[in-house]
């Protein structure tokens, strides 16, 4: 089936205001962040919105009959072309579907669909003292539907845990267009072990077993105090060390996060007047909880710290923090500050080592780089050993650009090799999906017979999270 017909029958079954069918437009959809995006074109052969599971349901009924590709998408704000449309087909933009249904205090939960802004979410929660806990780095732009199917972390993951944990079901079209609810058809429990868990199935799935249409989620109270640690080495070797010492004194930071000699270098030259120190490593640690609480938790890191760290500095002020926090919050954008033709590109962005060796593998991903004539830039989440890296390149530049996929690769091997992942929140998608046997083994036969019980036909996602046959 042509494109021109996939339009018209979209045009048919939803009406003209909710389907993209021009091609200027759909070029718009043709991309997210990652460089595999920038460096091709995936346009799709149309886009629709729905806003209604009947909507849903009638594009997947005509997809499956016909065998056309149907990728739902949020805000398109992940760096492995997970939402594109690598094969064509049809996009399911979800975010104009974005209604709080119901925030259910007594029972600390609320439904919500699949459009929702994070941060939009959290705004409202708050005037009910309650926050979704998940805390993505793309908050003021990604949908809760891309952060279940792509199961993302962010910052306070090393306490909070990944956005599965806050999930307590969800509404479900399957891509034959049965609909289905996880969780319990009528429960509001909180918890319960009742029949196959397949709410954890489809958290993480990134769309390949169906499309997500209404969830609900777990709230909890929104701490009343905060405090932040700033930790100064001389070596990056003693920083895992001095995480794990404070792990072992009791406490569970919100956060903890690392700057290497890469990222604090690009940090003050973005923005000399923060002038953090030019050492091997930064750590930045947040505690929450009650006003007590925080003071005596972050007292006691102080002293686990001294003797450690070369300088340790303590604040619950929230201008003081604020300041503190601006140097990981300019990392992203900093790091093309390290060369005056350089542009920092997403790719090979997310590997996740265990903690112990978080600065052996910022080392080894300093070494790749420059066996690869690139520069790395390594920043991230330390309390949970999610490493995220930027690669700066001349993108003008034909001979650097062909470097980046061997770059990737070796980032992404060492990553597996070091008894990692090859990504700790960011997805899959189509640029590690290659990956999924060495990583996996044999549980990918296991992953490949899952999605063909659900989606015989192939037609959700293609291409994405693993190959679908071996090798290919």
């Amino acid at each position: 089936m042509g494109p021109a017909e996939i339009r018209k029958k979209m045009v048919e079954l939803l009406g003209k205001e909710k389907v993209v069918d021009d091609d200027v437009s759909l070029k718009a959809y043709s991309y997210d962040s990652s460089f595999m995006a920038r460096r091709n074109r995936f346009n799709p052969d149309a886009v629709i919105f729905p806003v209604s599971t009947e909507d849903v349901v009638k594009v997947v009924k005509f997809a499956n009959e016909n065998l056309v590709p149907l990728i739902p998408r949020g805000a398109s704000t992940g760096e492995t072309c997970g939402s594109i449309a690598t094969t064509g087909g049809i996009v399911m933009d979800m975010c104009r579907w974005d209604a709080i249904e119901e925030i259910d205090v007594a029972n600390m939960q609320v439904i919500a669909r699949p459009g929702v802004i994070h941060v939009n979410l959290n705004s409202k929660l708050a005037e009910h003292g309650l926050i979704f806990a998940p805390d993505p780095g793309s908050s003021r732009m990604c949908t809760l539907g891309g952060m279940v199917a792509n199961n993302a972390g962010g910052l306070r993951a090393v306490k909070y845990g990944s956005t599965e944990n806050h999930v307590l079901g969800m509404e479900v079209v399957t891509p034959t267009g049965e609909v289905i609810t996880t969780g319990g058809v009528h429960s509001r429990a909180i918890k319960s072990v009742s029949g196959m868990n397949l709410t954890k199935l489809f958290c993480g799935s990134e769309g390949v077993l169906g499309v997500i249409t209404k969830l609900r989620l777990r709230l909890i109270p929104k701490p009343k105090g905060r405090g932040m640690l700033m930790a100064v080495f001389a070596q990056k070797k003693e920083a895992p060390a001095a995480v794990l010492a404070v792990y072992k004194s009791g406490i569970l930071p919100s956060v903890v996060e690392i700057l290497d000699e890469s990222s604090i270098e690009a940090v003050n030259l973005f923005k000399p007047s923060l002038n953090l120190p030019q050492k091997e490593a930064i750590l930045l640690f947040e505690v929450d909880g009650s006003p007590a609480s925080v003071k005596d938790e972050g007292e006691m890191i102080v002293e686990v710290l001294k003797g450690r760290a070369e300088s340790v500095e303590f604040t619950t002020d929230p201008k003081r923090m604020a300041e503190l926090w601006e140097g990981r919050a300019l990392v992203a954008v900093a790091a093309t500050r390290l060369r005056a033709d350089g542009t920092r590109i997403m790719a090979a962005d997310d590997v996740c080592v265990p903690i112990s060796r978080m600065a052996e593998a910022l080392d080894r991903i300093r070494e790749i780089g420059a066996n690869n004539g690139l520069r790395v830039v390594n920043y991230g989440h330390i309390g949970d050993g999610n490493i995220h890296t930027a690669p700066i390149l001349d993108i003008d530049n034909p001979a650097e650009v062909a470097l980046v996929d061997k770059l990737c690769d070796d980032i992404h091997r060492m990553a597996i090799d070091m008894d990692g992942s090859t990504t700790g929140e960011h997805g899959v998608g189509v640029v590690r999906a290659m990956y999924a046997e060495d990583e996996h083994g044999r549980a990918v036969h296991f992953m490949r017979a899952i999605k063909k019980a659900f989606d015989p036909n192939n037609i959700m996602n293609p291409g994405k999270l693993f190959l679908m046959e071996e090798g290919k």
